[in-house]
């Protein structure tokens, strides 16, 4: 449908909402919930009010005007009615709270500074202000009970609304959207006022580009960006906040989804800067080949883990493993295969294998440097080893000589009729005899005997046990950390023979129950919400319920079923092994309520 078109003038069946939508009011009282910020704000930029409802206000006006009511996401950070205005605010209350601890321009001289100093903190309240703009054109559409959609590139949300008089207006997300926080800049200029940007670029080639930059996701190498280093720390601190407070949804928001951002240019900035991140170098983190890039793991999560800490980001992973986790969840990287999340390459001058990932393009690191490297001719990914040949067999084996009759070479291979006497009475029972027969080979030489009867007189080796494994929760990073505890605790109780848990395995997972969870301080209907969000309960039937009852000392246990694939440590034939008697059951709807609250 074309913009501003009507459903009505084309025949198109209005847009069949099946939520209440969103309000339209005006746009006092959408800024009149953020008083209290705005209020601190205030008094962070350190100016009377007339000079903040001349400078600040203008800009807060022009964003509420841009994105009204809209969420920032559907069911995530912010996802609540005025969440993306929130979200615009607190972020630039906290990136000009940081302006005062940074120098901007430290080249400059100090009379140049101190003319640009306010126009610094004023682009940095921008920067964070518009952060998430990007996703009111490429995450969501906007209409009215009509069914037209809001032009977003042609303005406002609000003053739209007030052009069609419309009392409501309805959300619709955009399937599998991809963050493009380039097409913000696009959305710029109806948040913005011209002047005001006519006002920070005068006198300077810093400010305006630096700003750009910073609400695009466009790296600097050559420039040292303190205003995108605010914001983006200050966005990481803000979203964190707010998942942390939402103890509503927990289990439902995908934890560490807005990371994907911070990581990714951490990779860039060290392809950009770092020495040991020279693609295809002696002893490099970036392997370049026909097969794709490739980085050296853990090694490079390292390094990029080691940056965002100096950074001070709030929620950033310190787990190589959780960064592994995100990255192939945001299809940064690419899998091994199922089950096999690392590669094995072999670069050039190296003798054994190492573990690495693969980035799904190359340009997702490569893109902007300058030269370009240039890819190896030969493959990176290690061959298969072959495989290799069974001891005995090796042993055993006699090379063919040419001139052996084939009833030689059927002797040789063929076990003897009667093992000599002295070989049975000093093999252990448990080695395996000599095929040979000393006597049957008329072409071996005379010290044949003795040689074969030295191999199977040596002492058979021991071979050392093993440590036990201990067993550990394997979580995905989106469950509820408190859940996540919880149930860590309940599952190293199986290391503890001696322990008074009714937590066992049964032949679908591990059977655990709700009362660990009250005796933790986790109300079992959270614990099973956050579980079977997270699809870690092994359900008996497709449609039955999540929770199951178990005989256990002659009492009904009621609890869930973990899929053994969140547990390591496991032996997998212990499953199945089961006592008899305490069979699996669903449990009563019933119970499993009682039990739950």
């Amino acid at each position: 449908m074309a913009p501003g078109t009507s459903s009505s003038t084309t025949g198109v069946q209005p847009f069949a909402s099946s939520d209440p939508g969103f309000e339209a009011l005006p746009l006092a009282a959408v800024i009149a919930g953020h008083q209290a910020l705005l209020g601190r704000i205030k008094l962070c930029f350190g100016a009377d009010r007339a000079t903040f409802e001349r400078e600040l206000m203008p800009l807060v006006q022009g964003y509420a005007r841009f994105v009204h009511l809209l969420p920032a996401t559907a069911d995530n950070y912010f996802h609540t009615p005025g969440g993306l205005l929130q979200l615009g605010l607190e972020t630039a209350f906290f990136s000009l709270q940081g302006t005062d601890a940074h120098i901007f321009s430290g080249r400059a001289t100090i009379s140049e500074r101190r003319e640009l100093e306010p126009r610094w903190r004023i682009a940095t309240f921008i920067g964070g202000l518009c952060c998430e703009l990007h996703r009111t054109l490429t995450h969501l559409i906007v209409t009215t009970a009509d069914g037209e959609e809001w032009p977003a590139f042609l303005g406002g949300l609000a003053p739209w609304l007030e052009q069609r008089a419309a009392d409501r207006y309805f959300v619709r997300w955009r399937a599998n959207a991809r963050e493009s926080r380039g097409v913000g800049l696009f959305a710029l200029a109806h948040v913005v006022p011209a002047e005001v940007l006519q006002m920070l670029g005068d006198g300077n080639s810093l400010v305006v580009p630096q700003l750009l930059a910073s609400i695009a996701g466009l790296p600097q190498y050559r420039e040292h960006n303190v205003l995108d280093e605010l914001v983006r720390r200050s966005m990481a601190l803000v979203i964190d906040r707010n998942l942390l407070a939402s103890a509503d949804r927990y289990g439902k928001p995908q934890y560490g989804s807005h990371l994907e951002r911070y990581l990714v240019d951490a990779l860039r900035r060290l392809a950009a800067g770092h020495s040991t991140w020279t693609p295809n170098r002696d002893k490099s983190r970036v392997w370049l080949g026909p097969e794709g890039l490739f980085l050296v793991w853990p090694g490079a999560a390292e390094d990029a883990l080691s940056l965002l800490e100096s950074d001070q980001l709030v929620g950033i992973p310190k787990s190589p493993h959780t960064l592994l986790e995100l990255l192939l969840e945001a299809k940064v990287f690419v899998a091994a295969g199922v089950g096999r999340e690392t590669w094995d390459i072999q670069p050039p001058g190296t003798k054994t294998s190492i573990e690495a990932v693969k980035l799904a393009n190359p340009s997702i690191l490569l893109a902007g440097l300058e030269p370009q490297p240039t890819a190896l001719t030969a493959n990176l990914l290690a061959a298969p080893s072959p495989p290799t040949k069974p001891p005995a067999q090796a042993a055993n084996a006699k090379p063919a000589v040419a001139g052996d009759s084939p009833a030689a070479m059927t002797s040789v291979s063929s076990p003897p009729t009667t093992p000599p006497p002295d070989v049975s009475a000093a093999a252990a029972p448990t080695e395996q005899l000599s095929l040979l027969d000393a006597t049957g080979n008329t072409d071996a030489p005379e010290t044949a005997p003795q040689e074969a009867a030295a191999v199977v007189e040596a002492p058979a080796s021991v071979p050392s046990r093993a440590e036990p494994t201990a067993i550990c929760l394997q979580a995905p990073m989106r469950l509820n950390p408190a859940v996540r505890k919880a149930l860590a605790e309940i599952v190293a109780t199986l290391n503890d023979g001696a322990s008074a848990s009714d937590i066992s395995t049964v032949a679908e997972g591990v059977f655990v129950p709700l009362a660990d969870f009250e005796q933790r301080g986790i109300q079992p209907s959270i614990a099973i919400r956050a579980l079977d969000d997270t699809r870690m309960i092994r359900r008996l039937h497709p449609d039955g319920p999540p929770t199951v009852s178990r005989q256990i000392g002659g009492t009904t246990v009621v609890g869930v079923i973990l899929a053994s694939a969140h547990v390591e440590g496991l032996d997998p034939a212990a499953f199945g092994l089961a006592a008899e008697g305490d069979a699996v059951t669903p449990s009563d709807t019933t119970a499993a309520q009682q039990r739950g609250r």
